[in-house]
């Protein structure tokens, strides 16, 4: 359910809210010390900015562990039993993976330009990884296996065309884009059945994903009024208002309601 809709006042306010399918191509294996390419943020022209943290009240629910006994190639990769991500929270109940973007306001008719940079989205460990990300319009995801085991990514989506991929050795790579805004859709794997990561498919830069300390930040916004919505994938969605003008910074923080 989404909040109510607040407007910002003096700068800041606070809300309290793998079966298989088609092969990709096979690349060269990825070393273990070398880490995934960062999921990639889009920037805007020179703008105004929202920045903020969220975090949660309550006590977050407890991931579920996942059983890794039959894949000892992703276990070996663990020093302590792995568990879901549905819910990570850091220090002082900060919220990460919370997908934030501009869901109105944009202008009618302009345009932004894909960045040419792929995001990554790597399979390491038999999860996921970013767990939560965004891409644009026409931007191309690189899917990545980084195990030596069997996965397959099937995207479930309602309105782009859903694909189902099998990568069933380690250093296969495919690419995939997205011809339609949507928020979210659900990557998963028939094959492990607690892998799943959510992209945010958006027709401009204006989005970001909460950081580990519950951070975000929206930048290149031209002045105007905006509604932005913040979406988790356990605790639902928040919006608010915010206007910008010129090219100042506005504060928003955001709090969830654990449930």
């Amino acid at each position: 359910m989404k909040g109510r809709i607040f407007s910002v006042v003096g700068g800041m306010f606070l809300l309290t809210v793998c079966s298989k399918g088609d092969q990709g191509n096979a690349a060269p294996a990825r070393s273990e010390d070398t880490p995934p390419a960062a999921a990639v943020t889009p920037t805007a022209a020179a703008g105004g900015t929202i920045t903020g943290k969220i975090k949660f009240t309550g006590t977050a629910p407890r991931n579920p562990a996942i059983d890794m006994s039959e894949e000892a190639a992703c276990k070996a990769k663990y020093p302590a039993p792995p568990t879901e991500e549905n819910v990570v929270a850091g220090p002082a109940n900060a919220l990460a993976n919370v997908f934030v973007y501009v869901s109105a306001g944009v202008p009618a008719g302009q345009t932004f330009t894909a960045p040419a940079t792929p995001v990554v989205l790597d399979q390491s460990g038999c999860r996921y990884h970013p767990h939560v990300f965004g891409v644009m319009v026409g931007q191309s995801v690189e899917i990545r296996n980084s195990d030596a085991v069997l996965h397959n990514i099937k995207a479930v989506a309602k309105k782009n065309r859903p694909f189902n991929v099998s990568q069933p050795s380690a250093g296969m790579k495919t690419t995939r884009t997205f011809t339609a805004p949507e928020v979210m859709v659900n990557l998963q794997c028939n094959v492990h059945g607690w892998m799943h990561s959510f992209v945010g498919v958006r027709p401009d830069p204006f989005f970001a994903v909460s950081g580990a300390d519950g951070s975000f930040s929206i930048t290149g916004l031209p002045p105007g009024t905006y509604t932005i919505e913040a979406w988790h994938e356990k605790f639902g969605t928040q919006t608010a208002t915010v206007t910008i003008a010129g090219t100042e910074s506005k504060t928003a923080n955001l709090t969830f309601a654990a449930r």
